[in-house]
């Protein structure tokens, strides 16, 4: 896996961020056959450019009982929220789509 994060620069350069960050990416993976380059979280434009969403995780040590009790609570819910989102997001991919009764079986 080739992991790729942006951190900014200091004069705009139209195009530069795609080229570098998500296109030269995807070209060096091929080419050292890396089997997933992983964009970072967050951003729609990575799905145009073919990044499908798949889920990242992080975790945290909150001391107070009562406010991770409460982040608990908040993130089960946020769970099915952003499930249900990724799902809505893969519909919407650039990639043609099998269709199973012209598959060779």
């Amino acid at each position: 896996t080739l992991y790729g994060r942006n951190w900014g620069c200091t004069a705009y350069v139209p195009f530069l961020h795609f080229d570098a960050c998500y296109y030269q990416a995807i070209d060096f993976a091929i080419e050292k056959r890396l089997a997933r380059v992983e964009a970072g979280a967050q951003g729609g434009h990575k799905l145009l450019r073919g990044y499908l969403p798949c889920p990242t995780y992080s975790a945290h040590y909150i001391a107070h009982a009562g406010l991770r009790r409460a982040v608990a609570d908040y993130l089960e819910n946020e769970r099915q929220a952003v499930a249900e989102h990724m799902d809505e997001l893969r519909e919407q991919a650039p990639f043609k789509k099998s269709d199973p009764s012209t598959s060779s079986g």
